[in-house]
């Protein structure tokens, strides 16, 4: 089951940002901003096994993290959690992301579930590698074309 997150997850969800994310990990301090920032959506599983984040600003949804722990992956949980951020994106036109280039698990999830890159930021990681900006277009960019062609 997927669900919003608490602040009672707060001890648990910063364990698993560090086992995942290391050097680039979020402190407890940016995890708690992100449970509770305006215009985020922080959803986990249930069992704490995997998290992920959006931050919407305007017609954009940032998809800031997807996380799960190596032992639950390939169980679809990175799946569930990405479908529930895309729940209530109807004022949307877009959801955009960084990866990796050198991640090519999370490159393959991305362009199955209709991502595709637009951009590249060179030196984007701590180790200095580039990251890939994805977009996904979002039902709402069809309904902000129509307004635009009409008016």
């Amino acid at each position: 089951m997927i669900r919003p997150a608490t602040l009672a997850d707060l001890p648990a969800l910063v364990a698993l940002e560090q086992e995942l994310f290391g050097d680039d990990a979020w402190n407890e301090a940016l995890v708690r901003q992100e449970i509770e920032g305006p215009g985020r959506k922080f959803v986990v599983a249930d069992d704490l096994s995997g998290y992920a984040v959006t931050m919407t600003a305007g017609d954009i949804v940032d998809l800031l993290r997807i996380g799960v722990r190596p032992s639950a992956r390939r169980t679809g949980i990175a799946s569930r959690l990405l479908e529930e951020l895309l729940v209530d994106t109807e004022s949307a036109s877009r959801m955009l992301l960084e990866v990796s280039v050198s991640n090519a698990p999370a490159l393959g999830f991305y362009v199955a579930r209709q991502f595709s890159v637009i951009d590249v930021r060179p030196h984007y990681y701590r180790d200095g590698s580039e990251a890939l900006v994805m977009c996904r277009w979002l039902p709402g960019a069809a309904r902000a074309e129509t307004a635009t062609a009409h008016d």
